[in-house]
């Protein structure tokens, strides 16, 4: 079987996703003003200059201090109520068209992102991707802990999408990878 990996910030829409939520976290009451300030800064920032290992880093500490102690059930209202809105207008026509392609020619296809599982995740069923890797926060009764049980970056996802193919049967050699990123460059060898 064949495979078509793709990351998601940068490369199937225009920004980061959780800096995009920015404002619909505000609204309901997760973040507040002076954190969404900085939240739209760094979504310049990013979308100016990409974002190199370290600032990723800096972007993981400070996202998962800043989500600790959210209720994981209202995130995932919160991203479902506006993915349509907030996230869509982002998708990239050209991404939308060879994810189409691959889909067209039988190719399983996976969404491979730092993001959040609350995030990809309705963004992958919407996009109607078959498979997605992603970060997994941690949670603990019901509310994020601040600490991630699996970080989507790196070379965490070369290896996600190697196990992701064992168990699959994906021919890797005959699969396609797409990303924005040098970061992603182990995905890509993979």
């Amino acid at each position: 079987m064949e495979a078509a990996f793709f990351d998601l910030d940068k490369t199937i829409i225009a920004r980061s996703s959780p800096l995009a939520l920015g404002r619909s976290f505000f609204n309901e009451g997760l973040i507040g003003r002076s954190t969404l300030l900085k939240s739209l800064y760094a979504q310049f920032v990013f979308h100016l200059m990409g974002a190199d290992e370290d600032k990723m880093e800096r972007l993981r500490e400070e996202a998962a201090k800043l989500t600790a102690g959210w209720e994981q059930e209202k995130v995932r209202r919160v991203v479902e109520e506006v993915l349509e809105e907030v996230i869509s207008p982002l998708i990239y026509a050209e991404a939308l068209e060879r994810l189409h392609d691959h889909q067209q020619a039988g190719r399983m296809v996976c969404i491979v992102s730092s993001s959040p599982e609350e995030i990809v995740e309705p963004l992958a069923r919407m996009l109607r991707v078959d498979h997605y890797i992603s970060t997994k926060v941690r949670v603990e009764d019901g509310k994020y802990t601040g600490e991630l049980d699996f970080y989507a970056y790196g070379p965490h996802k070369a290896e996600a999408v190697r196990e992701m193919a064992e168990k699959e049967g994906i021919d890797l050699k005959a699969s396609f990878a797409y990303s924005d990123s040098i970061t992603d460059l182990p995905m890509l060898e993979v």
